[in-house]
């Protein structure tokens, strides 16, 4: 151990590195994790052990998912001070990138036991090429090891998670895991915004800088690109470093971004654009949305988790290539700094808004000037020493017809004069196009085929252009597309409504059965009395089904974006980041749930007031390829044997083919004491009848089965709730039964939204014994190990 090979490779005076010595020993070791974007991005990974800083480079970096093993490069140490710093290393100089702190904190060393040891049994340990620690950081909490790698290079090992508490697998790219593999879909229109006249504050919005250039979708497949205009116009040839950037991209993917040259002060320019092909001024694709990654269709997710993951996979390596970053609330003092900047305005886009391929009001443009499309129609003849023409006469379809709009004579120069004219002369045309216009008898009328864009001071009101100037060419916009943008008055709540409101009730969910998204609300709004008790308190793991039971859905633990004040949020600490869920607390919020495109709800199995210890087990019998009958059978033997056990227990309908069996607990047991219960009473069940269960995970490998499912007593794990509608065919609930009813020949696909509410009021909550009194777990154990 040492610093020498630290020194050698370092020139102290160029680099703004700590030189270093040896530091003496202290009660507390720290450790750090330095984001390094050198020549290729990579973490430096960082444990003091003796006075220095002993190091590893994890070109992938850390991961709190114990399923991730992790290269780790064995590298040089480094001196104790390194743990703070931050900053350029200069080109030319070993290292040279940028280093930032990515997570540091502490750490305790451990032996194979998982006691701590001291420094000199830890670098013992560490020379055997095995070492494990606990690291207490603000990003990486828990245990982990590194495994040196048994071959030729001595430096390599691997960075490996442990399973305990702190271990996730939670990412943004877990976030899509549930959604069906879909083909990359083509030719994709992009959703367009509605223009407003002020700008807002609003908790439920993002706001995007408004960038000036060219709209375009970029398709992204195994290296091949396909750049494309909003009227499906190739960029290929054009934009030529764009599609070399994008052909980098390390996965198949669809973007949406603006096509734009930054000047000097990091402003996008649309004069810069226009003269592209005559001065090669760089470009960049600005990218702020992400509608496909591999083979995931994302376009029915939320757009702040659409951002999300786009920020987490954009390579931050290739300069072409840009993220739009956003803020959240605060649209006024962006706007504010747009405006003093001279940009072209800000874009607002509800956080919650799905990608739909049309104009909407979930995303809007607030301009800080005047600007408008207009189709050129013709022009006038110059006068005095101008050339070529003296103003542009500019049309839009209102309501269908072309119309006159303006005419736009400043904004040129000779060069941009002489390339207009050559190209709208040759669609010269005698036949007028607006013979209302002033001064008619003077233009030279061309075809409208030709786009453009002007800024102008105000519209009159016979609702033409007051003083517009020529801005540039709009090559990607057809002329059918182009219409007089009115700005309309923003009509945003300021804060989050105390009221709460419904969105596109008459949606359809169920196809077949033609109930819509209004009858999924009506229904949790008639049973709400009888599902809150099994909510209130619990935080719930969202099924996310906006486009109904045949459209993508999604899992959605975090709720990072704001919701109103009357809908509670319970914060969990998970991986290396928290994770906030919500809850049902009353009727309101129920509703407010379910009106996110929730058709079901999954609750945790505990309460926020003893959330590591849950209410009650779970049972989950899941069918594979195998008749309902056994499933009853299934069920009923487990209930003997519970019975036996003097153990209560309740069964219903999971709402498909399967059936759930609960077993009170009193919150009075962990999850894995409760789970350890869960997994005897299946064990027992199939040595009863191993014919027609299995205790194996893999559906492949329980053909003809059915499956104990004692995993659902897992922490965080969760399903339908009872009385929850399932998004399946038929709109089925999931319906507690009696004992007697099991062993007649029921079908739980008889149990639906529209006869469910007579159910219960006959039958009454038949299964609140589950959150009662809970079992004598220590007795029940006694019993079986009499038994058995």
């Amino acid at each position: 151990m040492g610093l020498k090979k630290y020194w050698q490779k370092r020139k102290f005076e160029e680099t703004t590195e700590p030189k270093g010595s040896k530091k003496s020993k202290h009660k507390k070791l720290l450790f750090v994790v330095q984001k390094h974007d050198a020549s290729h991005l990579h973490y430096d990974f960082r444990l003091e052990l003796l006075g220095v800083l002993k190091s590893w480079a994890v070109p992938k970096g850390p991961s709190m998912n114990s399923d991730d093993k992790r290269l780790a490069i064995e590298v040089e140490d480094h001196p104790y001070e390194y743990h703070k710093f931050e900053g350029i290393i200069p080109k030319g100089n070993y290292g040279a990138g940028t280093v930032e702190i990515w997570d540091n904190g502490f750490y305790q060393p451990l032996n194979e036991k998982g006691d701590i040891i001291s420094e000199e049994a830890f670098l013992k340990d560490l020379k055997k090429g095995h070492i494990r620690f606990n690291l207490q950081g603000k990003k990486l909490k828990g245990e982990f090891s590194l495994i040196r790698i048994q071959s030729d290079k001595k430096n390599q090992w691997l960075l490996v998670k442990k399973k305990d508490s702190f271990t996730s697998s939670n990412s943004e790219i877990e976030l899509i895991k549930n959604l069906p593999n879909t083909p990359m879909p083509h030719q994709i229109k992009p959703m367009l915004s509605t223009l407003v006249d002020k700008p807002f504050d609003n908790l439920l919005w993002l706001f995007e800088i408004k960038w000036d250039g060219y709209r375009a979708i970029a398709e992204v497949k195994k290296g091949k690109v396909n750049l494309y205009s909003r009227s499906f116009q190739s960029f290929n040839e054009a934009y030529k470093p764009i599609v070399q950037a994008l052909a980098k991209i390390p996965f198949d993917a669809v973007f949406d971004g603006e096509i734009v040259i930054l000047d000097e002060n990091g402003k996008s320019s649309f004069e810069y654009l226009q003269k592209y092909s005559e001065n090669q001024f760089a470009l960049t694709y600005i990218i702020f949305d992400l509608l496909y990654y591999e083979g995931k269709n994302l376009t029915s997710m939320p757009l702040i988790q659409r951002k999300n993951l786009l920020a987490s996979v954009l390579p931050k390596n290739i300069p072409a290539l840009q993220y739009s970053d956003h803020i959240i609330e605060k649209g006024i003092s962006l706007y504010k700094l747009a405006k003093s900047h001279h940009l072209e305005g800000i874009m607002a886009k509800k956080m919650d808004s799905l990608y739909i391929s049309k104009r909407t009001h979930d995303w809007l443009k607030i301009k800080t000037s005047e600007q408008q499309e207009a189709i050129i129609c013709g022009f006038t003849k110059p006068k005095k020493s101008r050339h070529y023409f003296g103003a542009l006469i500019l049309g839009a379809y209102k309501q269908g017809k072309l119309t006159y709009i303006g005419r736009a004579g400043t904004g040129f120069n000779e060069k941009l004069l002489e390339k207009v004219y050559n190209l709208i002369l040759p669609f010269k045309q005698d036949k007028p196009i607006f013979p209302d216009a002033p001064k008619a008898k003077e233009i030279v009328w061309v075809e409208p085929k030709f786009v453009c864009e002007v800024g102008f001071f105000e519209w009159t009101r016979s609702k033409v252009m007051r003083k517009p100037v020529f801005l540039g060419l709009r090559e990607d916009k057809e002329v059918n597309e182009v219409v007089p943008e009115m700005a309309e008055k923003t009509q945003i709540v300021k804060k989050s409504s105390q009221n709460l409101q419904f969105t596109n009730l008459d949606k359809i969910f169920w196809p077949l059965e033609k109930y819509t998204k209004g009858d999924v609300i009506a229904y949790y709004d008639s049973v709400a009395e009888w599902i809150l008790p099994y909510l209130k308190n619990r935080p719930m793991t969202l099924h996310r089904s906006p486009n109904g039971i045949e459209g993508p859905s999604f899992y959605q633990k975090d709720v990072t974006i704001p919701v109103p004040s009357w809908v509670k949020k319970y914060t969990i600490q998970h991986e290396s980041r928290e994770v906030h869920y919500l809850m049902a607390q009353n009727k309101k919020s129920l509703l407010y749930i379910v009106n996110l495109g929730c058709i079901e709800l999954n609750p945790f199995n505990s309460r926020i007031q003893h959330i590591e210890q849950p209410d009650y087990m779970i049972i989950d019998l899941d069918p594979v390829d195998i008749e309902f009958k056994h499933v009853r059978t299934t069920a009923l033997t487990v209930h003997h044997i519970l019975e036996d056990l003097k153990v209560p227990n309740f069964c219903k309908t999971s709402g498909g083919r399967g059936i759930h069996i609960c077993i009170p607990m009193g919150a009075k047991y962990t999850y894995d004491e409760v789970k350890l219960f869960g997994q005897l009473i299946a064990q027992l069940t199939h040595q009863q009848i191993p014919s027609i269960t299995s205790l194996e995970r893999s559906p492949k490998n329980r053909k003809k089965k059915v499956y104990l499912d004692y995993l659902q007593n897992n922490f965080g794990q969760t399903l339908a709730s009872v009385y929850s509608v399932r998004p399946k065919p038929g709109a089925t609930v999931s319906m507690p039964l009696e004992w007697s009813e099991v062993e007649e020949d029921i079908d739980p696909r008889d149990f639906t939204i529209k006869n469910a509410l007579e159910r219960i009021k006959e039958k009454g909550d038949i299964f609140k014994g589950v959150l009662k009194k809970g079992i004598n777990l220590e007795k029940a154990l006694e019993k079986i190990n009499k038994k058995h």
